[in-house]
Order: structure tokens, then C-alpha cells, then sequence
């Protein structure tokens, strides 16, 4: 950082004496750009560029091109981002630290240091993803989940504790502390760096895509794929396209009864309508000064679910007084507002608006309870509409809303035995999971309050859940519990059987454990369409759990609610909730937790002693992680025998030598799928069902109750190829009447499994490639969707469009994407049976149109035209190769 672009080092007054920046304000003096109109966002963007500048790596005139951002005519320009940290989660990170273990062992082998693969910036990782509610509503769920949890995992847990030591920069939060983007808000979180006496802002990528919430403390951040974070900790910048940015302008304040989930699930619905796929939404208007910081974080949390790549919302004077209330040092929040004063990133209601490319408003007054669902989180139904929709919804084709169930059997019942707790009786919308979950409501307080007083409200009236349904409570962080003992509200929420199961995303992520017996058996022999209703982001089919084919997002109060009423087949606003034991009927009106009543516990909620005692000492809520010996080795000691961690065939045969760019010849297509195909159907994260994974692990010695799930087996490669495209509600035109994991090899014509038809592929030598729909690849940044796809044999995939990050970790990991330029699959008139010659060559430039040829088997051909999504040089190298990380590989083998 010795060098001056632009003569833009200064000095400021930090509030507790004087530090250096790279002022922004320094290049319009020097006729660069008008910084002053710039969105906040590009503005941080703008200073990572302008103090990373060395007109080497990043030159001056990366600084201008961003400087001169364009609202209303982005350059298509690629723009280098070095990030200040990174964060990682366990299911993503295990696999990331996989990578740098097996990066070391092959910079031995190919005779270099195997030290300089070590992380430049910090880069923190919480164990958050491996608890799983196998115990609910008694008193020692919590205990029993964690230990359950370290035996399934502590062989995972080991190798973390490996990584911990032989990094210097990696830290480890262990399990049973809190959900990664809650303890980053909480904890982590700067505001502002200040480094060898230069102050820059807080920014970061995550291996998890909902690490946007971080966007409502003002900090940029968004989530990339586990590749990418890689490369970042490496000290490589990422390299992005110059972002649109939609300007979503708030006026007005929520109504009585309205909340933060309610407000997201509104804002989700807008912007998937209005289309911000790969664009940063940012928030502004005098509606701001209307929201608390952790209902601006709820509705930054989910990003991904509206498609953009941010939802940004500028620091204020409530990011301040958040910064006060969660334990941060009085040095450290002036720091913070100081700085940001200084470089214009502040934001007041004084503010003038900033030049966006587009816009959009919402009175935040219109704002009603809400659900989303039943298979999409885009997908808004108001609570007074939800009885009528899901009606439609149960005799509806089978698709995004619907079940395809007969006339005649809607009204089917069917009585469940429970055991201790007497005769239930069940039917199509009966809710089996109800999980206040997830780090989008349970950081929170408002809304985890309110849960709290409808639940004691509930019990002074006299209503019970029913038997069937299988409550939980999972909160974001320790601080969560306190508070709600504080408030007195603990014991209500266990007298509904939300007691407390663990400290990390249970039911959001899949991790919902199984249902009982009795209720499992009863919704598979009556082909129940069982709901579940979660408190969290991601309702995506199969994900939540097997057997509950309709899953809608909901608040924790309204998961409290539909707890209670047993179904979501309800209109809660006109039908009773339930009846006591007097056989009074009891109202949704009755027990409503107003304003005023959650205001009076907010003040335990905000406690900076609270924060301050619960992030002292990490170590502590875990003694089992204490008893884990450091392992203390450079290298890692790849174990034969583990069904956990193995090292990945990514690096084993790279040679120093960069390979030239060939076409692809004669391949195959292994999957051909329609729209909306998550990275949930291409890896899964849930539970590993039969199939070819389940078949590797028995012949390894592995029992049934011992498989764990998906995202715990990450740092197996041979656990995760066989699960990739094994979803359980994967549906493959090639195949057609067939879910789950099944293809058709060609020309044999024989139905088999993905992973077996495509290890019959590569003994032919013949490539695969994947034709898709529209949005490919949405969901969770999920680095194996694109590493399980390279590893099956997939040359490339063919789509309408991409979601963000899984088109980047397909470049990633050495896979082209390719973008129709005219129409789909079927409307070209491809059958998915065809042979496929792609015209790829050693000069190819970032999004070029390329040609290609399908022939039938009588000889015929089709030609259509495709965009190959390598968006800039930098991809291009990425690609030639093999990926992004033999790329650094190689890199730094040559220093």
C-alpha cells in the first residue's frame, strides 16, 4: 500500500487520534469520475480498487473505469474486488480447507513450498451447519442434538482443528456458538479496518450465499462459492463484471401487526419480478429511519432468494447505535463513523439520492403478513389468502405451485397414533415441522419477542400443539437464549415444545432429522402433501424434508401460530387458531403480540453486557471441541480409511505446463432438466438416500444411522460425485416419469444411475455436457453443484440463464457455460439423444457466440447458436486452466 494513486492518501482524525485513507473525494479533484452520485456500494467498491492500486495487479486505470461507473450505460467491464476477509461455514468450509490441504500436498509434489499456500486475509469459519434436530420438545433436545452431533462429526471436527493450527490466518468458531451470518453481524464484523495505521472499510465474501446480511450493517459482502473464497484468501482479487445497481426506495413505516419477514418476503417477490439477477440492489429514502438494523439485516439476509448479488444498506446513525448496543468498543464505532463521514459513505435523511440504473419504491405501509411458498421463496401469499391458495395449489399440475392431487381425494384424512399423547388426525396441509430456525428472523429480536409473547399468550388461554407436529427452536446465537430468559418468555415457548435443539440452521439447510415414526408412515401410505413452515429463507423442494412436499416461509410468531392451528388448509384472520379445554374458541387476534408488548423486552434484546459475556470465551458452550488434540503438521496426513476426508483428484495430475483450448467432440448429454434447477438438485445437502452414495458408504463400513448427511460428507469426493444430481426430486427428461438421481445412457438406451451412466461414459471417453432451462443453478452458492458436475464428466452446460455464483464456480472448476442465444432446448428441437460437436478453440474471447451442432442418430443435424458465459480475460485463464485455483496453483508455483 506504499504507492499514492492519484496522490489520494491522506490523513483523518479517527475520533481517538489520526489514521491514513485512500479518499474518494481526492479523484474527482483530479477530474476522475463523480464520486459524489455514485451509489454507496460502488463507493466502497471504488476504494478496495483505489487502494489495492499498484499498476501492476490493479492499475489506475481499473480505478478510473470504476470511477467513471455509468448509471444508466454500465461498461461491460470487468473490475478487480480484493476483500478485506472471508467468511466460511462448515458444510463449505470443510471442502475449502479440502482444497488448500490438497493445494499443499501438491505444491510438495511438484517441488515447491507448500507454505505459500496460506490465507493473506483473515478468514473465520463457524460450525453451524452440522447440528440436526434429531430430539425436539423436551428439555434435553439441546443437549442431546450436540452430542449426537460430535459424534457424527468429529472426524470433521479434527481436520478443522488441523486447519485452525497450520493456518495462521484461519480461525475456527466451534460448534454450538451460533449461525456464521448472525455471529457476523454480532461479532465479527468492523465496520471499518484499521491496518499498520491505514483505515479502509469492512468488506468480504462468504462461502455461503446468504453472507449478504451482513449488507445491513452497511458492509459489502456477498456470498461466492467455495473456489472463488479460496482464491480470495490466497490473496487473488475477484474479478467481476461492472455491476447495474436498483435503487429500492423505502418511505413510510411498517403497520401494527406487519414484520421484518413480512417486509422481505414483499421486497423478495418485487425484485424477482422486477429481475436483478447478478445486479446489487441498494436501499435508500426516508423509510430507512424507520427499520431497526436487524430487520434491514432480515431483509439483506435474503438476497439470493430475489436474485441480486447484494442488498445493500448504507451506514447511518442506526448502524452506529447497533455497533453501541452489540458490545463494540466506543474506539470503535467512532473509527467507523469517522471514516465513513470522511468518504462520503454515510448516509442521513439529508443525504441526496445517488444516480442508480434503475428504481423501485415501496410504502412501507402496504406491508401485510405474509407466507411464501410452497416451493419457492419468491413466492408471496398473504395470510388471509393462504386457505384458498393452497387448495389450488393441492389439485393444481404438478409444478412450482402445485400437487396434482385428485378431486376426489383432497378431503382424505387419516388418524395417526401417537405414542403418549393419544389419537391425531391428519390431512393434506397438516403442519409436521414447525421450526423457528435460521439466521434471516432468529438475529432478530422483534420478531423472536414476539414469537415469545404469542406463545404465552397461547398457554394462558389454553391451546396446545397438536401431537403430529414437530416443533423447534434453533437460535442464531447464544445471545438469543439469554434474552428470551430474561424476558421470562423461555418457558412459554417450551410449554409448546419449542424448547431449544441447537445453535446453528438445523431445518433451513435440511437438517430437519426425521419425523416420527407414526407421522412418517402415515403421510407415505395416504400420499399426504404434509407443510412444514419455517422461519427461513430456502423452501426449495426436498429441501427442508423428504416428506413434506409444501414448506412455507413464515415469521416465528406465525410459526408459532400455524403450530398451534396444526395446518396451514386455515385463514387465520377469520378462522379460530384453536379451542382451550373449556372448549372456548381462540383467534389469531387474541394472541398477537402487538408493538408496545415487544417493546418492552427490547431493551434485554440490546444489552452490550450480553454480547460482550456470550463472545468472550468461544471455547466454552463446547467442552467436547476442547478435548479434540491439535494436530500439529504442515501437511495434512490424508487418512485411506475415511469416509470424511479425502484428498480431491482436482490437483493430482497438474502439470506445470497450461494445456491448450480443444473442442469438444462427439459428447453426450447426461441431463437434460426444465427451469428453476437448484444447486439442492444438482448436490444436495440433506439426507443421503439410496443410491450409489449410500452404496459407497456400506461397502465402507458405514451404517444407515451413521451416513450423516450430504453437506457433512463435502471433504469426500467420492461420497459427493455420487450425490451429485441425486436429489430426490430431480426430474431428467431423458428419463422421463423417473425422480432422483436417473438418466438414460446413449445409445444403449439403458435407465441407470447419473453416477453409474456417466462412469460407463468416461470408459467410452465420451464427454458429457447438461442442457438446462431458465435460472440454472439458483439457490445456496454450493461449490459442489460445480465440482460434482467436472468430476461426473461435464464439459459444459447449456441454459436460458444462470444464477450468479453457480455460473461462476462452473468457470471455477474448468466447466463452460453456455447461454442460448435464441430460445431453449426444445424449441431449438433438441431431444437431449443427440451427439454434440462444440467448436471451442485456443482463441476465444469472453462471450463469445459460438456454433454448435447437434447430430441425431439418423444423421441429422441442428444448429444453434450459444453465448460461452466466460465474462472476461481473467475466466478465459481460468478456463485454460482447468480452474481457478490451478491457476494460483501454477501462479505461485512459478514465484
Amino acid at each position: 500500500m506504499s504507492y499514492n494513486p492519484f496522490g489520494s492518501r491522506t490523513q483523518f482524525e479517527t475520533g481517538n487520534g489520526t489514521a491514513e485513507l485512500y479518499r474518494l473525494s481526492q479523484l474527482e479533484k483530479e477530474g476522475v469520475g463523480h464520486i459524489s452520485s455514485l451509489p454507496m456500494s460502488i463507493k466502497v467498491l471504488l476504494e478496495s480498487v483505489l487502494r489495492h492500486c499498484d499498476n501492476q495487479m490493479i492499475t489506475e486505470d481499473d480505478v478510473a473505469r470504476l470511477a467513471t461507473w455509468n448509471a444508466k450505460a454500465v461498461a461491460n467491464a470487468e473490475i478487480p474486488f480484493m476483500p478485506a476477509r472471508v467468511v466460511l461455514q462448515d458444510f463449505t468450509g470443510v471442502p475449502a480447507l479440502v482444497d488448500l490441504a490438497a493445494m499443499r500436498s501438491a505444491m510438495q509434489r511438484l517441488g515447491g513450498d507448500p507454505k505459500k499456500i496460506e490465507p493473506r486475509i483473515p478468514s473465520e469459519l463457524v460450525v453451524d451447519h452440522s447440528v440436526q434436530v434429531d430430539r425436539f420438545a423436551q428439555p434435553d433436545a439441546l443437549f442431546y442434538n450436540m452430542q449426537i452431533e460430535f459424534e457424527r462429526n468429529r472426524e470433521r471436527y479434527e481436520f478443522l482443528k488441523w486447519g485452525q493450527n497450520a493456518f495462521e490466518k484461519f480461525t475456527v468458531v466451534p460448534p454450538g456458538v451460533g449461525i456464521v451470518h448472525q455471529v457476523n453481524l454480532e461479532y465479527f464484523a468492523r465496520g471499518v479496518f484499521l491496518e499498520k495505521g491505514v483505515a479502509y472499510p469492512d468488506s468480504l465474501v462468504g462461502t455461503d450465499s446468504h453472507t449478504t446480511m451482513i449488507n445491513g450493517l452497511g458492509i459489502v459482502g456477498w456470498g461466492v462459492g467455495g473456489i472463488e473464497a479460496e482464491a480470495v484468501m490466497l490473496g487473488q482479487p475477484i474479478y467481476m463484471l461492472m455491476p447495474e445497481v436498483i435503487g429500492f426506495k423505502l418511505t413510510g413505516q411498517l403497520p401494527e401487526g406487519a414484520t421484518a419477514t413480512d417486509l422481505v418476503l414483499v421486497v423478495t417477490q418485487m425484485l424477482r419480478e422486477k429481475g436483478v439477477v447478478g445486479k446489487f440492489v441498494e436501499f435508500y429514502g426516508p423509510g430507512l429511519s424507520h427499520i431497526t438494523l436487524t430487520d434491514r439485516a432480515t431483509v439483506a439476509n435474503m438476497a439470493p432468494e430475489y436474485g441480486a448479488t447484494m442488498g445493500f444498506f448504507p451506514m447511518d446513525a442506526g448502524s452506529l447505535e447497533y455497533m453501541r448496543r452489540t458490545g463494540r468498543s466506543e474506539e470503535q464505532v467512532q473509527l467507523v463513523e469517522q471514516y465513513t463521514k470522511a468518504q462520503g459513505l454515510f448516509r442521513t435523511d439529508e443525504t441526496p439520492d445517488p444516480e442508480y440504473t434503475d428504481t423501485l419504491e415501496l410504502d412501507l405501509s402496504d406491508v401485510e403478513p405474509s407466507v411464501a411458498g410452497p416451493k419457492r421463496p419468491q413466492d408471496r401469499i398473504r395470510v388471509v389468502d393462504l386457505k384458498s391458495r393452497f387448495q389450488q395449489f393441492l389439485t393444481a399440475p404438478a409444478g412450482h405451485q402445485g400437487f396434482n392431487i385428485p378431486a376426489e381425494e383432497v378431503h382424505k384424512t387419516t388418524s395417526v397414533q401417537m405414542n403418549g399423547q393419544g389419537e391425531a388426525t391428519m390431512t393434506h396441509g397438516s403442519v409436521v415441522i414447525a421450526a423457528i430456525t435460521s439466521c434471516t428472523n432468529t438475529s432478530n429480536p422483534s420478531v423472536m419477542l414476539g414469537a415469545g409473547i404469542l406463545a404465552k399468550k397461547a398457554v394462558e388461554k389454553g391451546l396446545k400443539v397438536p401431537p403430529y407436529v414437530k416443533t423447534s427452536l434453533a437460535p442464531g446465537s447464544r445471545v438469543v437464549t439469554e434474552y428470551l430468559n430474561e424476558s421470562g418468555l423461555t418457558d412459554y415457548l417450551n410449554q409448546l415444545g419449542f424448547h431449544t435443539v441447537g445453535y446453528g440452521c438445523t431445518t433451513c439447510i435440511g437438517n430437519s432429522g426425521p419425523l416420527p415414526e407414526a407421522v412418517a408412515n402415515a403421510i407415505q401410505e395416504n400420499d399426504i402433501v404434509a407443510a412444514a413452515v419455517l422461519s427461513g429463507n430456502r423452501n426449495f423442494e426436498g429441501r427442508v424434508n423428504p416428506l413434506t412436499r409444501a414448506n412455507f416461509l413464515a415469521s416465528p410468531p406465525l410459526v408459532v401460530a400455524y403450530a398451534l392451528a396444526g395446518t396451514v388448509d386455515i385463514d387465520l384472520m377469520k378462522d379460530p387458531i384453536g379451542t382451550n379445554d373449556a372448549g372456548e374458541a381462540v383467534y389469531l387476534k387474541d394472541i398477537w403480540p402487538t408493538t408496545a408488548e415487544i417493546d418492552q423486552f427490547l431493551e434485554n434484546a440490546t444489552n452490550p453486557d450480553t454480547f460482550k459475556k456470550m463472545y468472550r470465551n468461544l471455547d466454552e458452550f463446547n467442552p467436547e471441541w476442547n478435548k479434540i488434540p491439535m494436530e500439529t503438521s504442515e501437511l495434512y496426513n490424508w487418512r485411506a480409511d475415511s469416509t470424511y476426508i479425502q484428498e480431491p483428484p482436482f490437483f493430482t495430475e497438474l502439470t506445470p505446463e497450461i494445456p491448450p483450448i480443444r473442442p469438444i467432440e462427439n459428447a453426450r448429454v447426461l441431463m437434460m432438466l426444465g427451469d428453476s434447477v437448484t444447486t439442492d438438485h444438482i448436490s444436495p445437502a440433506g439426507a443421503i438416500p439410496e443410491g450409489p452414495a449410500a452404496d459407497y458408504l456400506r461397502e465402507n463400513g458405514v451404517e444407515r444411522k451413521d451416513f450423516n448427511s450430504f453437506g457433512s460428507r463435502r471433504g469426500n469426493d467420492r461420497v459427493m460425485v455420487r450425490g451429485t444430481f441425486a436429489n430426490i426430486r430431480i426430474r431428467n427428461k431423458l428419463a422421463p416419469g423417473t425422480e432422483g438421481g436417473i438418466t438414460v445412457h446413449l445409445p444403449s438406451g439403458e435407465q441407470m444411475w447419473v453416477y453409474d451412466a456417466a462412469m460407463k461414459y468416461k470408459a467410452e471417453n465420451v464427454p458429457l455436457i447438461v442442457l438446462g432451462g431458465k435460472d440454472y443453478g439458483m439457490g445456496s452458492s454450493r461449490d459442489w453443484a460445480a465440482k460434482g458436475t467436472v468430476l461426473l464428466g461435464v464439459k459444459a452446460v447449456f441454459a436460458e440463464s444462470y444464477e450468479r455464483i453457480h455460473r461462476s464456480n462452473l468457470v471455477g472448476m474448468g466447466v463452460l457455460p453456455f447461454q442460448f442465444v435464441e430460445g431453449n432446448a426444445e424449441s431449438i428441437g433438441l431431444t437431449g439423444k443427440e451427439t454434440y460437436h462444440i467448436p471451442i478453440h485456443d482463441n476465444l474471447k469472453p462471450q463469445e457466440v459460438l456454433e454448435i451442432t447437434a447430430t441425431r442418430d439418423d444423421g441429422s443435424t441442428v444448429a444453434f447458436k450459444a453465448k460461452v458465459l466466460l465474462n472476461s480475460e481473467m475466466e478465459i485463464k481460468y478456463y485454460r486452466n482447468g480452474g481457478i485455483l490451478q491457476t494460483v496453483l501454477r501462479e505461485m508455483l512459478a514465484e
